[in-house]
């Protein structure tokens, strides 16, 4: 599983603006429902039902706000930055100025888990978030999210 199994140029969001984390989640929401067709509210409230069992903030400015559809066909995803951190009720306390989502379809099973795996692991990566945090275009994004597997392919 790799992020450009589930991720694209066009689903990355360079400047999101919000002021809470639940105006983060429905920004996003309503990003993902354009891209998908899935109802907005419908999304927005599986990402709600989710942080209500755990917070989705990993720390470090970081958050992966994920789950399940009952109407998705195959995993997406979705990253964006924050103009302006909020607090995202983090593990560490640290406000989020860098978020992830990932929708997965309902049988998505251990595939769903491979990608969050795998998204943590490129996320944990301090001097890939430094210059994610630095990147404009939804391009160079892609490309420093997609990087590690770009080096493994050659």
């Amino acid at each position: 599983m790799e992020i450009e199994d589930i991720l694209s140029a066009d689903r990355i969001v360079t400047s999101l603006e919000a002021g809470s984390k639940k105006h983060a989640l429905q920004e996003l929401a309503g990003a993902a429902a354009r891209q998908t067709g899935l109802g907005e509210r419908e999304i927005f409230d599986v990402l709600l039902e989710r942080e209500r069992l755990g917070t989705t903030g990993v720390g470090s400015g970081i958050a992966i706000p994920h789950g399940k559809m009952p109407d998705l066909d195959k995993l997406f995803g979705c990253f964006a930055k924050l103009d302006n951190p909020v607090d995202f009720d983090a593990v560490d306390g640290e406000p989020v100025d860098l978020i992830f989502l990932l929708l997965a379809p309902e049988s998505a099973g251990a595939d769903h888990l491979k990608a969050l795996a795998r998204i943590s692991r490129v996320l944990r990566n301090a001097g890939k978030c430094d210059k994610l945090r630095t990147a404009t275009t939804p391009e160079k994004i892609f490309s420093l999210l997609t990087q590690d597997a770009q080096t493994h392919a050659a």
